[in-house]
């Protein structure tokens, strides 16, 4: 055993010396057995949220309702949920009412897929009633029990099914893809927040092509926010070798595939409930990468998209044009760092000294100057200095005259 189990294990004592049941469960045990990275553990127990309140002095009610307190433990925080069995599901996505129960065999058995239904108890010791061992040994994404009833219970594990094959690199076992193939019209009760969260998942794993494979070939796409009928540009996408791309560029280069005009691209991430932050960085990439196709980088092009733009931009430009060479990427990152400045914060003037100097009162035409000032630095007509720029400003002005 290692961590963050480790740092856990007096919490499971603490319940066990109160004559408690409680093992680690879920994704933390699934990947101690894969040997991935652990960021957390969640514990059961057969403990209830009260019992587990009293026994411990510092909680948080996070979810009692369906039997998860969160725990502070010297210094550290852990969800413990009551081993329960869930009522009817309603809206194919929560149960109407949960029981809490004593038996870790029943609450492991309303779990999603095997490879998720195993509990480790503190001494290491494995409790795997339903073969998650073996589905892990071999690769394969298998619900728990019949997958007909899984799906129609909560939908949204359609969408784990085929993130995990991303994430993974697993197979979906042949019942588990017949079933989700047959029940994906039950994706229309899924809040999009919750499809965005698991299309997110699956656009960052390592074997994203295959998930979006299984996806093009089920009809999936129909029932995700824009992207009815797309199949085709989907395929265009998998032709692609998008290893390396970060989730905003996998959104960009899922834009690019989908050919939308320009005027489309915000509406289309609105759907998603896609965050403005997000929403105006996937759209500069997906601008500058058009634009990078067209030519190469202009200065003002350097100066307008700024380090991590033209980081991205480039990155779909190599992959778009198959291109395995990156030392394009350091060679323009290194032209943007010589560039005089950065942003119009770094010009040594500013719209007051433009009103002194002319002795004007505000407008637009401050904007339009300083647009011009910045266009005179990035190609070097003038440096970035506030007298050399009075001095041009003025010549200008005389020229004009």
């Amino acid at each position: 055993m290692k961590e963050p189990f480790l740092s856990a294990v007096p919490v499971l004592k603490h319940l066990e010396d109160a004559g408690f049941e409680a093992y680690f469960v879920g994704g933390s045990v699934r990947d101690y057995l894969l040997n991935k990275p652990i960021s957390d553990v969640d514990i059961a127990t057969s403990a209830t949220p009260m019992e587990v309140k009293q026994l411990f002095s510092k909680t948080v009610d996070i979810g009692i309702e369906h039997g998860t307190v969160l725990v502070l433990y010297q210094k550290k925080s852990y969800e413990l949920t009551t081993f329960r069995t869930d009522g009817e599901y309603i809206d194919h996505r929560r149960p109407a009412e949960v029981s809490f129960i004593r038996n870790l065999y029943d609450d492991l058995k309303r779990r999603d897929f095997t490879m998720n239904a195993i509990a480790m108890d503190r001494s290491g010791t494995l409790h795997d009633p339903f073969n998650g061992q073996q589905a892990i040994k071999e690769k394969i994404i298998q619900t728990v029990g019949h997958a007909k009833d899984r799906f129609q219970e909560d939908a949204l594990r359609m969408m784990r099914a085929v993130r995990f094959v991303s994430q993974l690199s697993f197979e979906i076992e042949k019942e588990t893809l017949e079933a989700l193939k047959s029940n994906l019209p039950l994706l229309r009760e899924i809040a999009i927040e919750r499809k965005k969260a698991e299309f997110e998942k699956l656009l960052s794993g390592n074997n994203r092509k295959k998930a979006m494979g299984i996806m093009t070939q089920t009809n999936f796409f129909s029932y995700l926010p824009g992207l009815a009928n797309q199949e085709k540009h989907f395929e265009q996408l998998l032709s692609y070798d998008c290893e390396g791309l970060n989730l905003m560029e996998m959104w960009s280069m899922v834009l690019y595939c989908l050919k939308l005009p320009e005027k489309s691209v915000e509406p289309f991430l609105r759907k998603w409930r896609m965050a403005v932050k997000d929403m105006k960085e996937i759209q500069s990439i997906l601008y500058y990468t058009i634009t990078r196709l067209k030519q190469e980088w202009t200065v003002y092009d350097l100066y307008s998209a700024g380090k991590n733009i033209i980081h991205s931009s480039e990155k779909l430009y190599l992959v778009l044009k198959g291109i395995s060479e990156k030392e394009s990427i350091s060679y323009w990152l290194d032209r943007y760092e010589q560039l005089p400045i950065k942003a119009r914060t770094d010009l040594a003037v500013d719209g007051s000294d433009l009103m002194m100097w002319f002795d004007k009162s505000g407008g637009s035409w401050i904007k339009e100057t300083l647009l011009k000032i910045e266009a005179a630095i990035l190609e070097e007509k003038i440096v970035n200095d506030k007298q050399h720029i009075k001095e041009w400003l003025k010549d200008c002005s005389r020229k004009q005259d």
